[in-house]
């Protein structure tokens, strides 16, 4: 693939876990990446790690303000979006009978309202050029699988892909594709942050015998953002280790 040399990537959600591996990957490419998250210090720290084609901007993927402000921090300082990866995102464990009314809209307005925030503030720019790769996180949990505990999740999750599709075929003729990783149980802060016995049935579960890294989910990422996956728009990639594939 064509190096990503001079191309400039948005990563929300990037101050660490999948993120901070989509940005290291993207990075590593040769984009310039601008390290967006509500964590400034973490936002910061992630900039710094990986050099000076790394801008930390501190952002609320909720507030519409908050957003438009991170297009405008990207065009002042780097003059161009090419790449937007929309992967803020939550994912607190809650029993069903347990999800109120301010934890499903909590949910729901960073995983989904905060990708359309995203994707509104950033294809302009995109549109401008005719030119751009949209990639959203979105999850096998929800459009797949489902999970006790994580209802509100899983609902926030298939909306994304919801949101993509019809994104997707809206700017089908502008140069912007608009696609969608779907990872499975990642080694994360997230992650570790579950209990043991979380962990054990999930690693149970995966084919590959182990979980996967932040870095192989932005290796798929960086497909989706390549100039080669031109003609790829409105697609999922199941990044899970072959979780998805048993009958039982």
């Amino acid at each position: 693939m064509q190096p990503l040399t001079d191309q400039v990537a948005v990563i929300t959600g990037a101050a660490r876990g999948i993120g901070r591996g989509i940005a290291t990957v993207l990075a590593a490419e040769g984009a310039r990446v601008v390290i967006a998250d509500l964590d400034a210090e973490a936002a910061e720290r992630t900039a710094s790690e990986l050099g000076e084609r790394a801008l930390a901007v501190a952002t609320d993927v909720t507030d519409r303000g908050s957003v438009e402000a991170l297009t405008a921090a990207t065009l002042a300082a780097f003059g161009r979006i090419d790449i937007l990866a929309a992967n803020a995102g939550i994912y607190p464990s809650t029993e069903l009978a347990a999800i109120d009314d301010a934890l499903w809209d909590r949910v729901m307005d960073i995983n989904v309202k905060g990708a359309l925030h995203a994707v509104q503030a950033c294809t302009p720019a995109m549109l401008e050029r005719g030119y751009g790769r949209v990639v959203l996180t979105s999850s096998i949990t929800g459009p797949i699988t489902g999970q006790v505990g994580f209802a509100h999740y899983g609902a926030s999750k298939a909306a994304m892909l919801g949101l993509m599709r019809s994104a997707a075929v809206e700017l089908a003729r502008s140069g912007v594709t608009v696609n969608a990783v779907m990872p499975g149980n990642i080694e994360t802060p997230g992650l570790a942050e579950t209990s043991e016995e979380h962990q054990r049935l999930m690693f149970s579960s995966i084919p590959m015998g182990r979980f996967g890294t932040a870095e192989e989910v932005g290796w798929v990422v960086r497909f989706l953002a390549s100039r080669e996956a031109a003609y790829v728009t409105g697609q999922t990639v199941i990044v899970d280790g072959g979780q998805v594939l048993p009958e039982a």
